[in-house]
């Protein structure tokens, strides 16, 4: 196969996945992923049970499950839990800390916007910081809808991380610019080029303008949920997480359309 071919195979959702298997690395070092505090650890259980209530051993499909975060969340508070994963290297480090915390969950490789999932198999699905990346989200609804049981329960936590305030928007510059002269990026900072081939991507997703609460409802409206809510109220959750993070991270979060939206499939 030619270089040419070989580029018109590499596509958008190529792109996504290598990146995020450059991040495993450095993934469980960033605060924002990893939970470095037990009052974070509480505000996301808080987070979780409000939206899903009683875990009562339900069976949980957790997408985009990186190194297993929102798995263990989910596991702490009762859940039967399944991560789903495309990067293998995110996998790897997921079933490493599933083992080293004597843990019984399952990390399986597949693909947000097709499982392979039987129909009806979960009582919800969970996933963060996934919608902003689907190239196709009506077609990944549409599957997590077919995947869910009759009543199941969807719970997104996600962001819109075009539209900043200026203060954030100028944090964001500095940062790139800090970034180009470094040798190397310290714990929680990227590098000028993985910091650039976040840009591409973002540019290049459906959310390009930036993935707004209200944007997400109407897809998942016409793709048959019903019962949408939008929780704007992460506050517990970022005081936490401000602790750790690096003065300029701070200015941008501050600023950012953060949420939660919580949707069901219909019982008929």
């Amino acid at each position: 196969m030619d270089g040419s071919a070989m580029q018109q195979n590499y596509g958008l959702r190529d792109e996504i996945k290598a990146y995020w298997s450059l991040r495993a690395e450095s993934f469980d070092s960033q605060a924002g992923h990893e939970i470095f505090s037990e009052p974070e650890r509480a505000a996301w259980h808080q987070l979780i049970s409000r939206h899903l209530g009683r875990a009562e051993h339900r069976r949980v499909l957790d997408l985009a499950s990186g190194t297993g975060v929102v798995s263990h969340l989910l596991y702490d508070l009762g859940f039967d839990v399944t991560g789903m994963d495309w990067a293998e290297p995110m996998l790897e480090r997921a079933r490493a800390k599933a083992r080293l915390r004597d843990r019984p969950l399952r990390f399986l490789m597949g693909d947000a916007e097709k499982t392979m999932e039987p129909d009806n198999s979960y009582d919800a699905i969970t996933n963060r910081h996934l919608v902003w990346t689907l190239v196709d989200p009506e077609a990944a609804f549409t599957e997590w809808l077919r995947v869910l049981k009759p009543g199941g329960q969807l719970l997104i936590v996600d962001g819109d991380f075009v539209n900043s305030g200026l203060p954030a928007r100028l944090a964001s510059v500095v940062a790139r610019v800090i970034a180009r002269f470094r040798t190397s990026a310290p714990v929680g900072m990227h590098s000028a080029a993985m910091m650039e081939t976040h840009q591409s991507i973002l540019s290049r997703v459906y959310f390009s303008g930036g993935a707004r609460a209200n944007a997400v409802v109407e897809l998942l409206a016409r793709a048959g949920f019903e019962d949408i809510v939008i929780d704007t109220d992460m506050r517990a959750i970022h005081k936490a997480q401000k602790r750790n993070f690096p003065f300029l991270k701070r200015i941008e979060r501050a600023t950012q359309h953060r949420y939660a939206i919580c949707a069901k499939k219909p019982m008929g």
